[in-house]
């Protein structure tokens, strides 16, 4: 009984998440990505950003420690929600959560020097935006 409760939820969870395609800055023509996105029990967003084909920040030029995944909302300043880390594929991915008060709101990847930056310094390299 209870792994048929566990099961029906992860497949509620699933069927309600929603993918948005990261769009790709000039700068890295190669580079791909998505974001699944959907609520928790108590209303935040479950985020999980995949990306590929993008080069290790310490490969870059000039090069960088870091990549920052940043969420903003229209009347807010950005708030970064985790370091994305890129393995020897050129591909990552982060899963993070994000407060739930905007129905729809910016996510972006800027590479950093430092990544416990608090704002934001390079170009948005890939980016979405994610509306209920």
């Amino acid at each position: 009984m209870i792994l048929t409760i566990v099961a029906i939820s992860l497949f509620v969870s699933l069927a309600e998440a929603k993918e948005f395609k990261l769009l790709n800055d000039e700068s890295v023509p190669g580079a791909r990505g998505k974001i699944n996105v959907d609520k928790d029990k108590n209303g935040n967003y479950r985020l999980k950003v995949e990306v590929e084909h993008l080069a290790k920040p310490t490969g870059l030029t000039p090069p960088k420690q870091a990549y920052v995944v940043w969420v903003q909302t229209r009347s807010k300043e950005p708030s970064a929600i985790g370091q994305l880390r890129i393995n020897d594929n050129l591909k990552g991915t982060l899963e993070a959560t994000a407060p739930g008060a905007a129905d729809q709101f910016d996510v972006f990847i800027t590479a950093e020097d430092s990544p416990n930056t608090q704002v934001p310094g390079g170009p948005r390299l890939l980016r979405a935006t994610v509306a209920e």
